[in-house]
């Protein structure tokens, strides 16, 4: 189904925000019937482009055509009019509603005009499954279904709507290999059967080479390429998005694990609503060692962590680090005994927006007497020259250390993050999500930088959603479903398409343990 003609066009669109050009005169032509990847560093503007193509914003300057018609009025309902659909990186889904009542949701059946029509909106969903081949449960609440079958429910929804165009921010972000896999089925499919066009924007240049017709890659607001994805491979890519050489070489491991460094044993956590969310479960982690987490998201590992590192409670089962019992001990108290955490979410629990880099880097320390004149008044001079010289360690790219952290990219947020976790030295690292929304260039980076402290003998539990980063870095692998490990693995003895089955619990091991 693909054809040269462009059905959508953008002509010389600028976007200037306060103080950052996030668009630069960017003209582009997507095709009818091509999946076309959109690909670049953390603020480097397709997270921007797109969101003008769908309503979201309006371009400061140029010109937006969607099948030949100029864009007049930047609105989303508007857009989706013409055809546009997108799928957002965070669902936009009501949990309660069943999956019926969310395909149709803004557009009910009604009966008598007045009342909705719940037999119809299924009826709508079961007739969508049919012509897409996407088979979803229409009659179970969204809640109740896995990662995977939710975003499902939201590509429906989108062609429920009438898109002709499909736009998917970070599709596979929180997906296992399997469903993975089936999303690019679908995406074959209605592009090759339905003649749609797909714009995909990613950080992963395995699947941009693996589903993508065309590639995009855009670098500090300004398109600086597109080719056909046949002709160019991901180094080439990874190079164009960074504007330098990007090598991911073998990362070298030296030293054999010593002692147990973490040990959780009987581990039993609820989640936020107060249903079980850890179940029994227990693990050992040895200094020099690298145990990756690999579970889809919702599976307790969220729970799990936080529980270790003392945010939320524990209902009953025992943490000990460096032999010292930390069950129930506040942060501050297990940071002491010889524990650091990179949370999950950088923004809610990593830093604070509000307050300049230099006074993130120093949560923690700011007690040290070193950073205080009688314990009564900071030392700015000793915090600054302490926060500029991690961030130089850490290759943090911004402003300066007296600049909001806020007002970083998210890349560099985690980067801030990382350096203040990892200068504690402390014998156990636990990390989760290290390169969440982060570009190539700081994934190199990162990864080398946690690679060098499992070589100098730290014991690092690992929780990832990327599972090519779990792999790539760990030793040891378990996986986890609804709270229990169904199985634990050493690096090189289980394929990816394996470990999804583990995660999703078709298979598991005999033991628990890991």
């Amino acid at each position: 189904m693909k054809n040269n003609e462009a059905v959508i066009r953008f002509e010389h669109v600028s976007m200037q925000f306060p103080g950052v050009l996030a668009n630069d005169d960017v003209s582009l032509e997507i095709r009818r019937g091509e999946v076309f990847a959109l690909i670049g560093e953390n603020g480097a503007g397709k997270s921007t482009l797109m969101n003008i193509l769908y309503g979201i914003q309006t371009p400061s300057s140029g010109e937006v055509w969607i099948k030949g018609k100029r864009v007049e009025q930047y609105d989303p309902r508007i857009v989706i009019e013409q055809g546009v659909g997108m799928v957002h990186q965070h669902f936009m889904l009501v949990p309660s509603f069943t999956v019926a009542q969310n395909i149709v949701l803004s557009r009910e059946p009604r009966k008598h005009k007045i009342f909705f029509d719940n037999a119809a909106a299924e009826a709508a969903a079961r007739k969508l499954e049919a012509e897409y081949g996407l088979t979803v449960p229409e009659t179970e609440a969204v809640e109740d279904i896995s990662v995977g079958l939710q975003q499902r429910v939201e590509i429906l929804k989108a062609l429920y709507r009438g898109a002709e165009i499909l736009i998917l921010d970070e599709p596979t972000a929180v997906l296992t290999p399997q469903e993975t896999e089936e999303l690019f089925s679908v995406i074959r499919r209605v592009v090759r059967d339905k003649g749609m066009t797909v714009i995909i924007i990613t950080h992963k240049l395995d699947e941009v080479m693996a589903i993508s017709d065309r590639v995009g890659v855009m670098r500090k607001g300004r398109l600086v390429g597109i080719h056909e994805t046949k002709d160019v491979d991901a180094a080439k890519l990874a190079s164009l998005m960074v504007g330098r050489p990007v090598i991911f070489d073998e990362l070298i491991r030296s030293g054999e694990p010593g002692a147990t460094a973490l040990r959780v044993e009987h581990l039993q956590v609820s989640d936020h609503r107060g249903l079980p969310a850890v179940r029994d479960l227990s693990l050992e982690l040895r200094a020099g060692e690298i145990l990756g987490i690999a579970a889809i998201e919702g599976n307790g590992q969220s729970e799990l962590i936080e529980a270790i590192t003392g945010m939320i409670p524990v209902r009953s089962g025992r943490v000990t680090v460096l032999g010292r019992e930390v069950t129930g001990l506040e942060p501050g108290e297990i940071r002491a005994a010889g524990l650091a955490h990179v949370p999950e979410d950088r923004l809610a629990t990593g830093i604070s927006g509000l307050a300049t880099v230099a006074d993130n880097l120093l949560i923690g320390r700011q007690r040290e007497p070193r950073f205080n004149r009688f314990g009564i008044q900071q030392n700015r001079k000793a915090i600054r020259d302490y926060a500029q010289e991690v961030y130089q360690r850490y290759d943090i790219r911004g402003a300066g250390v007296d600049s909001l952290a806020g007002d970083m990219s998210g890349g560099n947020m985690q980067k801030v993050v990382i350096a203040r976790e990892f200068s504690f030295d402390t014998p156990v690292l636990v990390i989760s999500q290290p390169t969440r929304g982060v570009d190539v260039g700081a994934i190199e980076f990162i990864h080398s930088r946690i690679m060098e402290k499992r070589n100098q003998g730290a014991a690092i539990l690992l929780s990832s959603a990327d599972l090519d980063e779990v792999f790539r870095l760990s030793d040891r692998i378990i996986t986890l479903f609804e709270g229990e490990i169904t199985g634990t693995f050493r690096a090189g003895e289980i394929s990816k398409e394996d470990v999804g089955l583990y995660m999703t619990g078709s298979k598991r091991q005999g033991g628990q343990e890991a």
